[in-house]
């Protein structure tokens, strides 16, 4: 397809004569006799250039062709004009033309010089395209660079987590060994001790002083006892029976234990609980520990109010928990150590809570993350299969 040429002159042999010698060389030609015209009929045509008469009633050349460079970049110019002063021909360029032909012109000199500003717009209109394609590529390289960051980024954070699990799993391990011994070789001294006390009770005379030692030995000796029972939970799984458990239910079950608590310390829950969510085969006393463990956490960071958020819903076939508070969070620098055995930042904490509610998630093939809100406030992710 010919590039069109729009021709604007009020001289109707100019155009004509124009017209006749443009169309034989192939170009397809129009012609209007005003610039107002010439301005409605770019707007139509969208020539690739038009011959612009400097001299016109109403609207001259140069008031055209300062429209046409504002509203149509793509279409160059080329001015008539029966002056041939330099000062003219560097006020035209400056406006934005692309040559100017002297009337009266040389037909031959008139094509040549058409075909030429034709050649240079088309150059230039490529040129315009390859750096346009130029900067969509490196937009798009910037693009798969930022893409490319971002699966590094998390390649690297699934690599952290891994690690970090491949750790935890060493630690329970090595802990379960180490307690494993431990029981055994503390639980005999505690049993003798606990023997020597009862016949203590036993002889002792009631009005002794000493009377209610032994029963203060009794007691110190049971909290041992219980304090080794909860380490080794940390390590072992208990061997309970398994049965169809609800999280739903459960997590309802744990909310309603400490619903006293909760009033005391003026929390208010937020608690959206799916009761669609299906049951798992699981010892009801470990999945019980995990929203224990978790919540009891959370409130004793709330001990003057607070917000306590349970979650407990299906999504992409796995059943999903989410306990969250608004209390003080949990420093950066203790994200990676929360899970390990003995560390706590409590004073009254023993480090036994959240081990053993890794230890029971990953029973079960499951997988908990800790972070904290944007708003503040610790939250607890658990993500548990179904199928």
């Amino acid at each position: 397809m010919s590039e069109s040429i729009l021709i604007v002159d009020d001289e109707k042999i100019i155009t004509d004569l124009t017209t006749m010698v443009l169309t034989s060389r192939g170009f397809s030609v129009h012609s209007v006799s005003s610039g107002r015209e010439a301005l409605t009929a770019v707007a139509t045509l969208k020539p690739a250039l038009v011959l612009l008469d400097y001299m016109m009633p109403e609207l001259d050349g140069m008031q055209v062709l300062h429209a046409l460079r504002r509203q149509y970049p793509d279409i160059y110019v080329v001015m008539f004009t029966g002056k041939g002063s330099e000062e003219l021909a560097v006020e035209l360029m400056k406006a934005g033309a692309s040559d100017y032909i002297r009337k009266p012109f040389n037909n031959q000199d008139l094509v040549d010089r058409i075909e030429n500003v034709l050649r240079i717009r088309r150059v230039e209109l490529r040129n315009r395209e390859l750096l346009e394609e130029r900067e969509q590529l490196l937009s798009e390289i910037a693009d798969w660079n930022r893409k490319l960051e971002r699966r590094v980024d998390e390649k690297t954070q699934d690599l952290e987590r891994a690690q970090a699990e491949i750790i935890q799993a060493e630690k329970l391990g090595a802990l379960g060994q180490l307690t494993a011994g431990l029981a055994h070789e503390i639980r005999n001294p505690l049993n003798a001790i606990s023997l020597f006390a009862q016949v203590l009770r036993q002889v002792l005379p009631v009005d002794s002083e000493l009377a209610d030692y032994p029963q203060r030995i009794i007691t110190e000796v049971r909290r041992i006892d219980e304090q080794l029972v909860r380490l080794l939970s940390v390590s072992e799984r208990p061997h309970g029976d398994k049965l169809p458990v609800c999280l739903a239910q459960l997590a309802q079950t744990v909310l309603a234990e400490f619903s006293e608590q909760i009033r005391q310390q003026k929390v208010i829950v937020h608690a959206a609980i799916d009761a669609k969510v299906p049951s798992i085969d699981a010892d009801p006393v470990e999945l019980k520990q995990i929203f224990t463990n978790l919540i009891a956490n959370s409130l004793q960071e709330m001990e003057q109010g607070g917000t306590l958020s349970v979650v407990v819903k299906v999504s992409n076939g796995s059943i999903q928990a989410r306990i969250s508070d608004t209390g003080r969070g949990i420093p950066r620098e203790n994200l990676y150590r929360i899970f390990d055995p003995f560390f706590t930042t409590k004073t009254r904490g023993t480090g036994f809570g959240l081990p053993t509610v890794l230890r029971v998630v990953r029973s079960y093939n499951g997988r908990i993350t800790a972070g904290n809100q944007p708003g503040g406030g610790a939250c607890f992710d658990i993500e548990l299969p179904h199928l």
